[in-house]
């Protein structure tokens, strides 16, 4: 008897587990599973599951064994032991994978947060919308738990997709605070069991004010985007058709531009941009630089490990010390005729000065505790957050040559660099997970007793960048 198939990279993942379990080659294994599903090789699956696709409509409605559980009133030590509930086994190939994806998503400057189901909240159909989930939907503008108020009857349901190469399944998203006493913000996806197991990370996506579900566990984005049929791919497309369409307007005016050569409207070094920004008809106003829709416009552009993002120093009114003298007077250390505290923090070790990062979820605020007892400094996620989009911008990086002509500056524009924004969703989980640290650079002169600060310095090693910052992409404009 035949049992029903799960998805093909739900199939191949087994497949791997069993062949680094048995020693056995891929084919081996993917036959074996066949075997356990009865199927008589792999090439029988593959033939079953194309036969799926071509049958499967674009938007499926969830058929009537996904209907939507009645929401379970846990207490609060159940639900406590559910999100404590996690899933460490999945394959180093899987945890790859998934790393591989989230780069594919910033790549693309896709917002998402993620969401690790629970073996208990599948069957109680009960997520919890962390603090990540709850931060990428106010980004959004797509659902504000802090304004809603508890009980069913104040239940949101909002469309949702369940998304695959092979198909794109219509769903329903519930967003809910229970009657319990904190009345934690918790969530559900109808469908979900069908789509995901207990340890998958599963992406959400939000276009429309609709959530897109994909699990980055069994899905290999780079593959899908490469397929020529894929609904992941198409929604790719259409997401990124949807939100280029300004650079796609101010790429077409360069390129115009680029079809001959314009006089400078002024001398010196902001010549070009001032130019430009008359060109494209771009009212003046108190930037220092050129703005058109959003999209900064930048005349020119051109391993240290480690590269600064930005600095910004603590919330003072909400910290227990209330400048960085205060912190360098109970943590710094004397070095020749100077007392400095230069020292990295992170959330994943404490320092040789006893200090470290707490990420509190509930509060949204990163933490510095000196030996995990003593709070020294905060910062809020809305503060980095809004730091990273002040310094980092959607930007044009317009390359001009610059010639003399009977005395008079012209310019020729050549091409542009287009830096997007970086994906913001993803700062503080970066945070937490140690990629992102901080460098406090502080010292007294020995000289003249005065304090000085560089930072606090919020740094990432260059490789991770893409973790964070979506891949630049270069036209020529002639």
């Amino acid at each position: 008897m035949k049992n029903i198939l799960p998805t093909e990279s739900r199939l191949k993942q087994d497949a791997t587990r069993l062949k680094k379990k048995l020693g056995i080659k891929q084919s081996k294994a993917l036959d074996l599973i066949s075997h356990d599903y009865g199927y008589s090789s792999w090439f029988e699956i593959r033939d079953e599951l194309d036969k799926r696709a071509a049958l499967e409509q674009k938007t499926p409605d969830i058929s009537l064994e996904f209907v939507e559980a009645e929401d379970v009133e846990l207490n609060e030590e159940e639900f406590e032991n559910l999100e404590n509930e996690r899933y460490n086994d999945l394959t180093d190939d899987v945890k790859l994978l998934v790393e591989q994806n989230k780069r594919s998503l910033v790549k693309l400057g896709i917002e998402f947060s993620l969401f690790e189901p629970t073996l208990t909240g599948l069957k109680k159909a009960i997520l919890d919308a962390t603090q990540t989930v709850r931060t990428h939907f106010e980004l959004e503008n797509f659902h504000f738990y802090w304004e809603q108020e508890q009980g069913q009857e104040h239940k949101v349901k909002k469309v949702a997709y369940l998304l695959t190469d092979q198909q794109q399944t219509k769903s329903i998203s519930s967003l809910y605070r229970p009657n319990t006493k904190k009345g934690d913000p918790r969530m559900w996806f109808r469908g979900l069991p069908h789509f995901s197991e207990a340890g998958d990370q599963v992406a959400i996506i939000i276009q429309d004010d609709e959530t897109y579900l994909i699990n980055l566990s069994t899905t290999n984005l780079e593959s899908s985007l490469a397929r020529e049929k894929s609904y992941i791919k198409d929604f790719f497309s259409s997401f990124s058709e949807q939100h280029n369409s300004v650079a796609e307007e101010l790429l077409e005016k360069l390129r115009a531009l680029a079809q001959r050569k314009f006089p400078a409207l002024r001398k010196g070094d902001t010549a070009i941009g001032y130019t430009l920004e008359a060109m494209l008809d771009i009212e003046a106003n108190s930037s220092k630089l050129p703005d058109y829709k959003g999209i900064e416009l930048k005349a020119g552009r051109g391993m240290n490990t480690r590269t600064t993002m930005f600095a910004q120093v603590a919330e003072w009114d909400k910290s227990p010390c209330k400048k960085s003298a205060e912190i360098l007077n109970k943590y710094g250390y004397e070095r020749g005729d100077d007392f400095k505290l230069y020292c990295t923090i992170t959330t994943q070790r404490e320092n040789p000065q006893g200090l470290s990062f707490i990420y509190d979820q509930f509060k949204d605020e990163l933490q510095e505790w000196h030996n995990k007892s003593d709070l020294v400094a905060v910062w809020s996620g809305d503060l980095l957050r809004k730091r990273l989009k002040e310094k980092h911008t959607e930007t044009f990086w317009v390359e001009a040559k610059s010639e003399s002509i009977s005395g008079v500056e012209y310019f020729q524009l050549l091409s542009v660099t287009h830096t997007k924004a970086p994906v913001s969703s993803q700062l503080m989980p970066l945070l937490q997970s140690g990629v992102i640290t901080m460098d406090h650079l502080i010292k007294r002169s020995g000289k003249n007793n005065k304090v000085s600060e560089k930072g606090p310095l919020f740094k990432i090693n260059k490789r991770d960048l893409e973790l964070l910052f979506p891949k630049p992409i270069s036209y020529n404009l002639k």
